[in-house]
């Protein structure tokens, strides 16, 4: 049946394309059709029967042909620093202690006026074109400006968490990790997150949403910790820190505070089902800490790219799926990635474990894809709208178009003869492959260009804006290359 919905907009019927509903019945339908109006699925179901069933109502549609394309639910990046797409390129070759201290906090401490907005609608343009209709920002700092990431969104269409940064208090000085940042301490505090929550959580259409980002506890009283659990819990707010990233960092838990990572976030109320932990590279287990994360309902963002370039280590995921943690995935900032590209990011979480663990398959396609769907819906709170394809739910949609060689012989019409598995084609696919993009049923990519953003303006203005930032800050590119430019 086709779900009733009073509100007049433009109707869309996908039509003849392979369906990955990533449902709890794990259906993938073949010669398959979605049907999306106001905004949300009507229909769902095999190309004949909705077409008889929209023919039998008389509607009048726009019906789009998907013949050899695969339709997915829309991708959600659980960790992403929007602000740091300017900075892609400068800070290579760095262990993460000296990659933060040395590039990133100074550069990111230099922002002025519009450079957040420019960086955020940078990073928004390259996760559309790629599939991300959904994000989290893991750390909104005061430079970039909360109405000018808010601003972009607005303007984008996207869907949007975003964690505004809360410094407890400075990093204790014996671990000699200096925070440029710190001159805005005061604008990085508990109360003007709440602020930021109560003038923006819910607007754009219920688009947009404000977290809690935790800073990363680095010798810093308990008590401070606490302070921002608790009111995360008390007023229901999304809360996302950084966690035991670097191999340094379960150390540091031990030595200020006798307990390992999530038995921390335990003791300060930062865990719970809001609650979005990501890297946890070095957990402890012995201590519990898989028990926790599995108890409270929180869940572990993977960013295997960043850990890797960074040299933090490999997230011990399938331990934590055994365990039944809810794992999804992130691709981290453009200095430690490279790039937003979530497609990127499932290839390499789908072979990672299986060479650490010497074991082919450990992880398969289907596990990585959920990973960058629904478990991330259910990470920021979204499970029942978003995260699958399923009547009802908010019309967050990608086409994917494997046409090229990279991904021949790709035939839909081969699959149940032994043909190439269309989930395996996603995974190791790329986002060059998007088509078309929706959110709450709004094209925003279409044969793979941005419609609502000057693509080739905002690149011009990255530019200019990163410049500035250089200058003002006084860093430079740095990577251990000796290279000769003649």
């Amino acid at each position: 049946m086709i779900a009733d919905n009073p509100k007049e907009s433009t109707a869309r019927l996908f039509v003849h394309a392979t369906i990955i509903t990533v449902n709890k019945e794990r259906e993938v339908i073949l010669d398959g059709a979605l049907l999306i109006k106001c905004g949300r699925i009507a229909a769902i179901g095999k190309t004949k029967d909705i077409l008889a069933e929209v023919e039998t109502e008389g509607e009048k549609l726009d019906i789009v042909d998907c013949t050899d394309k695969i339709i997915i639910p829309g991708l959600v990046n659980t960790h992403a620093h929007l602000a740091q797409s300017l900075l892609r390129g400068l800070a290579e070759d760095l262990p993460l202690h000296n990659w933060l201290c040395d590039a990133i906090w100074p550069l990111e401490a230099n922002y002025a006026e519009e450079d957040g907005y420019v960086a955020s609608m940078l990073t928004i343009a390259e996760m559309l074109k790629t599939g991300t209709t959904c994000f989290l920002e893991a750390m909104l700092t005061h430079r970039s400006g909360l109405e000018n990431v808010v601003r972009a969104v607005e303007e984008t269409g996207i869907r949007a968490c975003l964690g505004k940064l809360i410094k407890a208090a400075e990093t204790n000085p014996d671990l000699n990790l200096k925070d440029a940042r710190d001159r805005d301490v005061e604008s990085m505090s508990l109360v003007s997150a709440i602020q930021a929550h109560e003038k923006h959580h819910g607007s754009l259409d219920d688009r947009l949403h404000i977290w809690f980002a935790a800073g990363t506890p680095r010798g810093s009283p308990l008590s401070a910790h606490s302070n921002i659990g608790e009111v995360a819990q008390d007023r229901e707010i999304g809360l996302t820190m950084h966690c035991a990233e670097a191999p340094k960092d379960r150390s540091i838990y031990r030595q200020y505070y006798d307990c390992s990572p999530l038995q921390f976030c335990e003791k300060t109320k930062l865990t719970g089902r809001k609650s979005v932990f990501a890297h946890v590279v070095h957990p402890d287990p012995e201590a519990g800490d898989f028990d926790i994360l599995r108890g409270s309902g929180s869940t572990v963002s993977h960013n295997p790219t960043s850990n890797l370039k960074l040299g933090s280590g490999v997230c011990p995921v399938p331990d934590m799926v055994t365990a039944g943690v809810n794992v999804a995935l992130g691709t981290d900032g453009a200095p430690c990635n490279n790039t937003y590209d979530m497609f990127r990011e499932m290839h390499l979480a789908s072979i990672l474990h299986g060479g650490v663990r010497e074991k082919a398959g450990v992880l398969n396609a289907y596990q990585i894809l959920e990973f960058a769907t629904i478990n991330g819906a259910r990470a920021l709170g979204l499970e029942d709208q978003i995260g699958s394809l399923e009547v009802g739910k908010k019309a967050d949609v990608v086409v994917v178009a494997p046409q090229g060689v990279n991904s021949a012989p790709w035939d839909a019409s081969q699959i149940t003869a032994g043909g190439i598995d269309p989930v395996t084609v996603v995974i190791h696919g790329s986002g060059i492959d998007v088509d078309t993009v929706l959110v709450d049923g709004d094209i925003l990519v279409e044969n793979g260009k941005l419609i609502h953003v000057d693509e080739k303006g905002i690149i011009e203005k990255a530019k200019v804006s990163v410049a500035g930032i250089r200058s003002r800050s006084n860093v430079g590119a740095r990577n251990n290359m000796a290279l000769r430019y003649v």
